[in-house]
């Protein structure tokens, strides 16, 4: 089968097309004939050996993906040949086919086709549990979205909406970006390439700063977006699109009680049930048009180099796909 595998780390051109044998699935494993992929700045990190956890050469990228179950392990009871599912994997997924457990699969609704099926999984997986489980949002409350014209970004600030928030303040890097934003239901739209950005939220929130602020970039946008905390305000960190670093005196918290809080989607993928609850819910919304997606692009598994220099340009907005 065909793919995409990197044997060295470095920029896009490590990404090679490659045949490779097609897997077989054992135990509780299903094969998948794969139909769309989805593309995020983990599949970037990994390819650059800067993901949180070791990556391990020759790597295949992709932990997102959609398609149709074509056969499966001796242990498995509940996953058949023709189910249409979608799922989150380890890696693999830049590839025709690959195997999953069958108790990671949900089962594509029948309104669903597989690029929105393929969109949603770990940007919308990330942007319900920045919010819910680890940024605690309660009805009222504000929030900060950076980069809200993104995959992550344009979720966050819709399910933000549906889960209750008060006030949305988005931020992005030119005025269409903002009005994709206002359209997926911001209500502060603010230019983060403004210097006054921070004097910006604070204004706002009237001075208060925001209850729950979402934070992907480091460096000095972790320190800024600090500033914008409110008491018992909650910064939920993950990711550093930046690659820069950030230093903070964590006993600077203290006075306002407020907390910075590390979010890694892996660990809730080791929690089966977290994990099917919370991607049924996001695909109910989904189906049921409360929540909409943006797809920025859609190419052929060849050009995935050309796709990550797209992406971490940062002039896309929405979801970028794979296909086979």
């Amino acid at each position: 089968m065909k793919a995409v595998q990197l044997q060295k780390f470095g920029g896009p051109e490590v990404l090679e097309i490659v045949e490779i044998d097609r897997p077989v699935p054992k135990g509780h494993e299903v094969l998948i004939e794969i139909k769309a992929i989805g593309v995020n700045y983990a599949d970037t990190a990994r390819r650059e050996g800067q993901y949180v956890v070791k990556t391990p050469l020759p790597f295949i990228p992709g932990a997102e993906i959609a398609g149709v179950v074509t056969s499966v392990g001796e242990k498995v009871t509940n996953a058949k040949p023709g189910m249409r599912v979608v799922t989150l994997i380890e890696s693999g997924g830049y590839s025709e086919f690959a195997v999953a457990d069958e108790r990671s699969l949900i089962p594509i609704p029948e309104q669903l086709d597989f690029q929105n099926a393929a969109a949603l999984p770990l940007q919308g997986l990330s942007a319900y549990h920045v919010l819910k489980t680890m940024g605690r949002l309660e009805k009222g409350e504000s929030v900060l979205v950076h980069a809200a014209a993104g995959g992550v970004g344009t979720l966050s600030v819709q399910l933000a909406k549906l889960f209750g928030a008060g006030k949305i303040i988005a931020t992005a890097s030119s005025p269409e970006k903002l009005e994709l934003a206002r359209k997926m239901g911001a209500d502060v739209l603010i230019n983060y390439t403004e210097s006054n950005w921070v004097e910006q939220v604070l204004e706002a929130t009237g001075g208060k700063g925001v209850d729950v602020a979402l934070e992907m970039v480091g460096g000095e946008v972790f320190n800024n977006t600090l500033k914008c905390l409110a008491t018992f305000g909650r910064l939920v960190v993950f990711g550093a699109a930046s690659g820069e670093q950030s230093r903070m005196y964590p006993s600077s918290l203290m006075a306002r009680n407020q907390s910075v809080i590390g979010f890694f989607l892996p660990q809730i993928m080791r929690k089966p049930e977290l994990l099917q609850r919370s991607l049924v819910e996001l695909l109910s919304y989904l189906g049921e048009g409360k929540l909409k997606l943006t797809i920025g692009g859609v190419f052929p598994l060849e050009e995935a180099a050309n796709v990550h220099v797209l992406l971490q340009s940062r002039k896309t907005t929405g979801k970028l796909l794979l296909e086979p």
